[in-house]
């Protein structure tokens, strides 16, 4: 989807500082950048507070006003201005969850797990006997047991495991959730 014409005088406004128009950039898109915040936050099974998500947003705000707009003066109108900003967000935001929270998990019983959100208690329960994981593991099969392995038992980033894998990058938080969703599955089943 190309630049609109809304956006494309929204960001001239912004570029050439006319008054009022960086408010009306940030009263666009900040729904935008805290599903952002949001969506990363939840891929990680991170819970993250009003505070944070104040602080990541006024990261990604930065981000984009940094060197007087140099964010904006890249872009080249080949894709919506959302899809370039989403993109912007989710760098800026998992940059930032990865100093406040750390690069991987490190093995279940750590402080980490406190992290991890209030949908995911049952599978932080699961998570916290290694050994556990190691049987619930027995039942996935081929990426996903690779994805969950890679992901909670070794701490891996999602790049990482891109790495590791060959999976797309964007592909692992998927993965990931549907192998979570099998496993709450056999634990419902076996208890």
């Amino acid at each position: 989807m190309a630049l609109s014409e809304i956006d494309r005088s929204l960001l001239e406004r912004c570029l050439s500082r006319q008054s009022g128009a960086w408010n009306e950039f940030v009263d666009r898109f900040m729904g935008l950048v805290v599903h952002v915040i949001n969506h990363a936050a939840q891929a990680r099974s991170l819970e993250v507070t009003a505070q944070d998500q104040e602080d990541l947003t006024a990261e990604v705000l930065l981000e984009i006003i940094a060197n007087d707009f140099a964010a904006l003066r890249q872009f080249r109108g080949q894709s919506s201005l959302a899809t370039y900003l989403t993109v912007i967000a989710r760098r800026v935001v998992v940059r930032e969850l990865l100093k406040r929270f750390g690069r991987g998990r490190r093995a279940a019983g750590d402080a980490d797990v406190a992290n991890l959100s209030d949908q995911s208690r049952e599978m932080q329960d699961v998570l916290s006997d290694r050994e556990q994981v190691e049987r619930l593991l027995e039942e996935l099969e081929g990426a996903e047991a690779d994805a969950v392995r890679l992901y909670h038992l070794e701490g891996k980033s999602y790049y990482e495991i891109s790495m590791a894998t060959g999976m797309p990058e964007n592909s692992i938080g998927p993965l990931l959730s549907r192998a979570r969703d099998k496993l709450r599955r056999s634990v419902a089943e076996n208890t």
